[in-house]
């Protein structure tokens, strides 16, 4: 089932703010240990899809040109701009902890690399792994949410999925006007590619780095350009 990972990963965020309204305090010390232990996860999984690359040249030269468009149009820090905006439009709302719970929700469970390249995942490779280990951070991080910011996170979960599943249904309809083994080289690449920036993710929530793993997505953009090439110069060969 294409929407399976979308569908779980609301379930998740649901079933975390449920928790969360239940579970008001929460010690630190929890807090950190399951995130350093959830941020490990994420870097295995990101080093296993890393490995399946063919052509590791392709995996870095997305990267990096992906990194420099990324950083030209400084898409994270427009992106933590535009939150901080919603963020001060809601706080003078007369409904803030409903509204601020959902707008702070969404734009945390689905802005973001792993969303989107999990799902792709799903609609590409039918894979839903990235998508269901993003639904375990986001249940935690709901929870904690929840308890913060109230009940509002909950209405979160319907963006997510739909987010996520129109993303996922769109992939499914790119086989319909590429060759097999065009298509097969791109998942392979894109795959690699979307598993570094997993990588970045996790470290990210460690604490290792500070890699703003937006700025990167313009990499899965430039490995569908760099597979094309190659595989239209192989052909014309």
């Amino acid at each position: 089932m294409i929407l399976m990972g979308a569908l779980v990963n609301g379930i998740g965020v649901s079933i975390g703010t449920l928790l969360g309204s239940l579970l008001r305090r929460i010690p630190d010390s929890m807090k950190d240990t399951v995130m350093n232990i959830m941020g490990l996860a994420i870097i295995v999984l990101g080093v296993q899809m890393g490995f399946k690359s063919e052509n590791f040249l392709i995996v870095i030269l997305s990267l990096v040109i992906g990194a420099v468009i990324g950083e030209l149009f400084a898409l994270e820090d427009k992106i933590t701009s535009l939150g901080g905006w919603l963020e001060k439009k809601v706080g003078s709302s007369k409904e803030g902890s409903i509204s601020q719970g959902f707008i702070t929700g969404t734009l945390i469970f689905v802005v973001g690399a792993m969303g989107i390249i999990g799902a792709l995942d799903s609609g590409i490779r039918g894979n839903h792994d990235v998508l269901y280990t993003k639904a375990i951070i986001d249940a935690f991080i709901a929870l904690i949410l929840t308890t913060t910011l109230g009940i509002g996170v909950l209405f979160s979960a319907i963006p997510v999925i739909l987010y996520e599943g129109s993303i996922a249904i769109f992939a499914t309809q790119i086989d319909r006007f590429i060759p097999d083994a065009l298509m097969n080289n791109f998942i392979i690449e894109m795959t690699a590619t979307g598993g570094i920036m997993i990588i970045a993710i996790g470290s990210n929530l460690i604490g290792i780095t500070k890699i703003k793993v937006a700025n990167l997505l313009p990499g899965i953009l430039v490995t569908a350009l760099l597979v094309s090439i190659i595989y239209g110069f192989k052909s014309y060969l």
